[in-house]
């Protein structure tokens, strides 16, 4: 049996990207940390929210990276040599990623309470008439 995929279908022409989107989610891992939250904060608007506990600011970076939104968080070492009689709170890095759809932008982000809120806007297009001239051969 063999595979049929997106770019296989006479009617799906161009959507191969789509096919890679999917398998590019589907390969990025399942590594719970740091827990997070995506919700719907209006009709085009979203906000993923991280809890970063114990990060600083200059901790954490947020990048665009080919469609995907990557949030790493790396804690600096303090120098100091304490000792850990328990250690239950996670000082790893991190890295996290969130594949976004054409015209999701990221609009903004604060750090709050241990929070970091990173939020999501999708510019609705114009909707587009084009005639399409047709020659003579």
């Amino acid at each position: 049996m063999t595979k049929l995929s997106f770019g296989a279908h006479p009617y799906l022409l161009g959507f191969d990207q789509l096919e890679r989107l999917v398998e590019r989610t589907a390969k990025s891992g399942s590594d719970a940390y740091p827990p997070y939250n995506i919700e719907q904060s209006g009709p085009d608007e979203f906000r993923i929210t991280l809890a970063v506990a114990g990060f600083a600011e200059a901790d954490l970076a947020i990048t665009m990276e080919d469609r995907a939104l990557v949030i790493r968080g790396r804690q600096a070492d303090d120098g100091s040599e304490r000792i850990f009689l328990h250690r239950g709170i996670a000082a790893r890095a991190f890295q996290r990623s969130f594949v976004l759809a054409d015209g999701v932008e990221v609009s903004g982000a604060a750090l709050e309470n241990g929070l970091l809120h990173v939020e999501l806007k999708r510019a609705q297009p114009e909707p587009v008439v084009q005639t399409i001239p047709i020659r003579r051969k």
